[in-house]
């Protein structure tokens, strides 16, 4: 009776250890497929979040490791996944952008498109593709359209680092400090046609000293890093199928934050007129052309106004989808489906 009493015993135990076992291999798996998992900060609240520091502020081995690739990535993009890798195996960039040159302050500048909270609304719905999207599948879509190149496999480690990046800038951050971070500046969409002219003007005053004569930009030192002032139109800039060609989108960006370092999401410098006429003038000039622009938005009424290239669900023109008036797209949108558009 004893032996089996003891039997009993060392069964119960061993079930105990092979529960135990079995719990551990599955933290250790969850931490080899997202280590990111294991650097979540509690919920904070808005005084207590405070943006995170590349340089102090990184886990400790793979994890750290991980994300500082994926800051290399988006901040030096033409060093480590552009035209100036060795390897063509792994060029995926078509241009000398950077991630940063838009997404501006490596992805943490409010009103500019800021990946701080972005993880936290994927997956969701992009008319662009008529379909439930990924994260992966939004990076891809800047791969193919503002950094005129090709898509990343979305198992490849670039792509694993750059998401585990925006994760990491993301974690803890209050719901209320969310939309902060989210888009562009609010504008007031002028009545009349975008004029080349004022937006000329504009641009000599307020950017060409940056971004040069011919909209060419200015280089970094280390030039394999890329752009210090990224060229606005021409061979090494975004391609016709970016979101920054339509000039909606481009005002947006530009009211929000240009001049560089002197206007916030929250403190513009232009005016929305002054934005609108000079996103006009810089989309007015040549660019790289995408291929298949015409099988973008399978559903032609969720087609932003401004996209300036066909096919749309209306009669309007082509000059008036790119440079306006935009007000009676907006209406007839709004009469025919119901469907309120801002760009």
């Amino acid at each position: 009776m004893e032996i089996w009493k003891i039997l009993k015993l060392f069964t119960r135990i061993t079930s105990v250890f092979v529960v135990l076992a079995a719990a551990l291999l599955l933290v250790l798996a969850i931490y080899i497929i997202k280590p990111s998992v294991f650097n979540q900060r509690k919920n904070l609240t808005d005084k207590e979040w405070v943006l995170r520091n590349i340089e102090t502020d990184l886990p400790e081995g793979k994890a750290g490791q991980l994300i500082k690739y994926g800051y290399l990535l988006v901040s030096e993009s033409p060093k480590w996944m552009g035209p100036m890798v060795k390897d063509s195996s792994l060029v995926y960039t078509g241009n000398n952008l950077a991630c940063k040159n838009c997404h501006l302050e490596n992805g943490t500048q409010a009103g500019s498109a800021s990946w701080i909270g972005v993880t936290n609304r994927y997956p969701q719905f992009r008319g662009r593709e008529n379909k439930i999207g990924t994260i992966e599948e939004r990076v891809n879509g800047c791969m193919e359209r503002s950094m005129n190149g090709r898509k990343l496999p979305t198992d490849s480690k670039q792509m694993e680092a750059i998401v585990a990046y925006m994760e990491w800038l993301s974690d803890g951050l209050p719901e209320a400090k969310e939309s902060q971070y989210k888009g562009f500046a609010k504008l007031k969409i002028p009545d009349v046609a975008a004029d080349l002219v004022t937006g000329k003007a504009t641009y000599i005053k307020e950017c060409q000293v940056c971004h040069g004569e011919k909209g060419q930009g200015i280089k970094l030192a280390d030039s394999t890093k890329g752009y210090l002032y990224p060229p606005l139109w021409g061979k090494d800039s975004y391609n016709h199928g970016a979101g920054m060609h339509r000039v909606l989108t481009a005002a947006q960006f530009i009211k929000g934050n240009m001049p560089f370092g002197q206007a916030t999401w929250d403190n513009p410098k232009l005016t929305d007129e002054e934005a609108y006429h000079v996103a006009a003038y810089i989309n007015s000039f040549e660019r790289p052309l995408k291929q298949n622009t015409e099988a973008d938005f399978p559903d032609l009424k969720l087609k932003p106004v401004s996209t300036p290239y066909p096919p749309w669900d209306d009669n309007f023109s082509a000059e008036q989808h790119k440079y306006g008036p935009y007000q009676p797209i907006i209406e007839f949108y709004k009469e025919k489906y119901g469907i309120t558009k801002n760009k």
